[in-house]
């Protein structure tokens, strides 16, 4: 089982890192392998047990701060929504951002149905999550220089770009927000952020970083949320019993942390950049990949 203190810890961990694009799924290996935590770690990789009931609350809790915060959009995204459904017409941005989200979400939510297990149970061991957090270093910092690049410049100015050369994410085609809505599927994989790829995939269609990261957070709102919601059976059958109080106190802490990373982070990406995440996915990436492989049984 999963001890208070234990819950507590992965709660916390799992609000900052689910946002963070450094990969909660790989903490969530990674942090347990480290303080020896086996019986965690085993659990995570498990088909079926109490692990599967505590992710459920992680997740809806993180869903909830991410709601919460962009509450005042979500209105304006799903009066949106509703209005075209009625008018069968796209005619304001919120119309706009409103089918780009549900494009994106689409090809998240199929295959994570179809793969999220089994890529879960395969690669959810620490050496594996510290191979592919140092991964998605590299693909941060790939993003960064392709964002720098001439192409996706012309790429921003053809589609109105700003002041400072970037495009309004109200000018994403549904084929982009499409192509976004793919790359969250290697988020799947312990060790590749969810949030980092999608923001990756917004920067090189020529989106300024602060645009990418609110994309990212919306389009991760209803996914996280779904995913929640789809294991509820897990928490509410066997699989919750005896850990319900530890589920309780991990997703209020998930939860109280997910708010406040989201608040830093748009305030970050006003003005940075990812790479000192991706610095961070190297550093820790590589060090635990060679500590792993020299001690984890």
């Amino acid at each position: 089982m999963i001890s208070y203190a234990q819950a507590i810890i992965i709660g916390l961990l799992q609000g900052v890192t689910e946002l963070f694009p450094v990969s909660s799924l790989g903490h969530s290996v990674i942090v347990p392998g480290l303080l020896g935590w086996h019986s965690v770690v085993n659990a995570e990789s498990a088909k079926e047990g109490f692990y599967l009931a505590f992710l459920v609350g992680l997740h809806v809790a993180t869903a909830l701060a991410l709601l919460w915060y962009f509450r005042a959009d979500w209105a304006r995204i799903i009066g949106g929504f509703f209005r075209t459904l009625r008018t069968r017409r796209i005619e304001t941005s919120d119309e706009r951002l409103a089918w780009l989200l549900v494009v994106a979400t689409i090809p998240a939510g199929i295959m994570g149905l179809l793969l999220e297990h089994d890529l879960r149970t395969i690669l959810a061991t620490p050496v594996l999550a510290s191979i592919l957090l140092t991964v998605n270093g590299v693909i941060l910092l790939v993003g960064e220089r392709v964002r720098r690049r001439q192409e996706v410049h012309a790429l921003a100015v053809a589609k109105g770009a700003n002041e400072e050369g970037s495009r309004r994410l109200d000018t994403l085609e549904f084929k982009e927000s499409g192509i976004i809505g793919v790359s969250q599927v290697f988020a799947l994989m312990a060790g590749i952020s969810r949030s980092g790829i999608t923001m990756v995939a917004g920067l090189v269609r020529g989106l300024d970083h602060e645009d990418a990261a609110k994309f990212s957070f919306l389009l991760a709102t209803p996914i996280i949320l779904a995913a929640g919601v789809y294991k509820i059976p897990d928490f509410a059958g066997v699989n919750g019993n005896q850990v319900r109080g530890q589920i309780l106190v991990g997703s209020l802490c998930a939860g109280f942390t997910a708010y406040l990373a989201v608040r830093f982070l748009m305030r970050f990406f006003e003005t940075r950049t990812l790479t000192p995440f991706a610095v961070y996915c190297l550093v820790v990436g590589v060090s635990t990949t060679i500590y792993f492989a020299l001690t984890w049984p």
